[in-house]
């Protein structure tokens, strides 16, 4: 996720920057210049963006997997402390 959220972002703000250059009429190596700085920078914005979220899901859903384990443990500890119950 933090890969693509870090490539989505830079190339926007690239298109953006080029397309800003365009309508200026700006010439070509201060707009690339300025584009791949930007570039960089809203990739790494993007990349610990994307890192942030991915942790952050992967909490969750890690979570959730605990408390369903734990609830089907808890109801497999019961079904069994029935059956002892039943067999005594």
């Amino acid at each position: 996720m933090a890969r693509a959220f870090s490539g989505v972002l830079g190339v926007l703000a690239f298109s953006f920057i080029v397309l800003r250059g365009v309508y200026a009429n700006a010439p070509a190596d201060q707009v690339l210049a300025h584009g791949l700085v930007v570039f960089f920078l809203f990739s790494l914005l993007g990349f610990v963006i994307g890192w942030m979220a991915e942790k952050t899901v992967r909490e969750s859903v890690e979570n959730r997997f605990r408390m369903e384990m734990a609830h089907l443990q808890s109801v497999a500890a019961g079904d069994q402390s029935e059956d002892s119950a039943a067999q005594d």
